[in-house]
C-alpha cells in the first residue's frame, strides 16, 4: 500500500472475524448494523445519554480478575465499559486469535449485561500481529476490531514484529458514533482527524499511558468526547470543548482505576461565526423551554447547546435554524479557502 492509500484509509479496512461470533461478511469497520439513534435520545431522557465504565488496570492482572470487574461494572448498568491497552499484556505468551479466551470470556459478558465492551487485545491473524481494540456490541458479536496505526517502533515494531494498521475505525452503535484509537496514536493529527470527518461522537483511547494535554488537544481540535483506560491506572474525560472533566487514578487500590461517567452525545458546540446573535438567539427564544446555552466560551467564540427536556434533539433544532456545527464549519471553510486559491473540486 502506498502513502496515498494510507492517508485515505478509513473504517474500511477490517479483517473477515471469526464466524463463531456470529459475524459475517463484516466490511468498513461497521460491525452489525446498529439500529439508528433517535434524535432526541431514548425515551423518556434528556439529550443522548451514554453511561461509560472505564475499568484501568496496572499491567498483569489475569483473565479471570478483569473478568470479574467487567462482570461488576455491567451489573451496575453500562452502556460502554472499557479495558486498556493489551489487557492481558503484549508477550510471546499473550497472543492471541480473535476468538481467543479474552474476546470469548468478555463477549459472554458483554451479551450478560447487555453492554458495548472495548477490550483491547495483542491479537494474531494468520502470520500477522496486531495491537488491537475490540468493540463487542450488547448481543456479544464482534462489531468493529481497530489495528493500532502507530505502534512503538522500538518496543513494537522492531522487537516484537507488531505490524501497524492501516485505517481509523469509526463504528455506529445504537447510541452514536464510537472512534478507537490505541496509546502512541496520540502523537499524530491524522487518525484524529479522520475520525472526526466520518462522524465521531466519542473516541475511546486505551494506552499503557495517560498522554495530559496532548490527548487534550484532540478534543479540542476534534470536538469529540474522549474517554481514555491505562495501565497507570487512570482515566481521563474530556468534554467536546476540551475542557477535562474528569481525572482519576487508582481509585480502587491495588492497582485498579474505575471511573464511571455519563455522557450526552446530543451537546453539540458551534463557532459564532454565521450563527451568532442572530441564529442563536432566536433558536433560544423561540424554544426556551427545549434548549439551553451549556457553554459560553468567549475567548474561542465557540458555544454548546443541549436539550432541556426529554424527546428533544438540541443538534436536530440547531439544524432547522440553519446552524452549522464547528467541525462541519472548519472544514466548508477549508474547502472555500481552496477555491480562492484557484484550486478545482469535482
Amino acid at each position: 500500500m502506498d502513502r496515498r492509500q494510507f492517508v485515505k484509509g478509513s473504517a474500511m479496512g477490517m479483517s473477515v472475524l471469526a464466524s463463531g461470533f456470529g459475524v459475517t461478511d463484516l466490511k468498513a469497520g461497521a460491525g452489525p448494523e446498529a439500529p439508528v439513534v433517535p434524535l432526541g435520545g431514548a425515551e423518556g431522557k434528556i439529550g443522548r445519554p451514554v453511561r461509560v465504565a472505564s475499568i484501568a488496570l496496572t499491567n498483569g492482572h489475569p483473565l479471570d480478575q478483569v473478568a470479574e470487574l467487567v462482570d461488576q461494572e455491567g451489573a451496575v448498568g453500562a452502556d460502554l465499559i472499557i479495558l486498556p491497552e493489551t489487557c492481558q499484556g503484549q508477550r510471546e505468551t499473550t497472543q492471541e486469535p480473535l476468538d481467543g479466551p479474552t474476546i470469548t470470556t468478555i463477549a459472554r459478558l458483554a451479551q450478560k449485561h447487555q453492554a458495548y465492551i472495548v477490550c483491547p487485545i495483542d491479537r494474531i491473524e494468520g502470520v500477522r500481529r496486531f495491537n488491537s481494540a475490540v468493540l463487542i456490541d450488547r448481543q456479544g458479536r464482534v462489531a468493529a476490531i481497530y489495528n493500532k496505526l502507530y505502534p512503538v517502533w522500538q518496543s513494537e515494531c522492531a522487537e516484537r514484529r507488531v505490524s501497524p494498521g492501516d485505517s481509523v475505525t469509526v463504528c455506529q452503535t445504537d447510541f452514536g458514533r464510537v472512534g478507537l484509537a490505541i496509546c502512541f496514536d496520540v502523537n499524530w493529527e491524522d487518525p484524529w482527524e479522520r475520525m472526526a470527518n466520518q462522524g465521531a461522537e466519542l473516541v475511546i483511547w486505551p494506552s499503557a499511558y495517560s498522554a495530559g494535554r496532548t490527548l487534550q488537544a484532540r478534543a479540542i481540535n476534534y470536538n469529540y468526547y474522549i474517554v481514555s483506560c491505562t495501565w497507570v491506572p487512570d482515566c481521563q474525560v474530556f468534554d467536546i470543548d476540551g475542557e477535562q472533566l474528569v481525572h482519576e487514578e487508582n481509585n480502587r487500590g491495588n492497582g485498579v482505576n474505575v471511573t464511571r461517567t455519563t455522557l450526552d452525545l446530543d451537546r453539540c458546540i458551534f463557532h459564532h461565526d454565521l450563527n451568532y446573535p442572530e441564529k442563536r438567539n432566536k433558536l433560544l427564544a423561540e424554544h426556551a423551554e427545549d434548549v439551553a446555552l451549556d457553554k459560553d466560551l468567549r475567548l474561542e467564540l465557540w458555544f454548546v447547546l443541549k436539550a432541556k427536556r426529554a424527546g428533544v434533539s438540541a443538534r436536530e433544532l440547531a439544524r432547522q435554524y440553519g446552524m452549522e456545527e464547528l467541525r462541519a464549519y472548519v472544514n466548508r471553510s477549508r474547502c472555500e479557502i481552496d477555491k480562492c486559491r484557484g484550486w478545482e473540486f469535482s
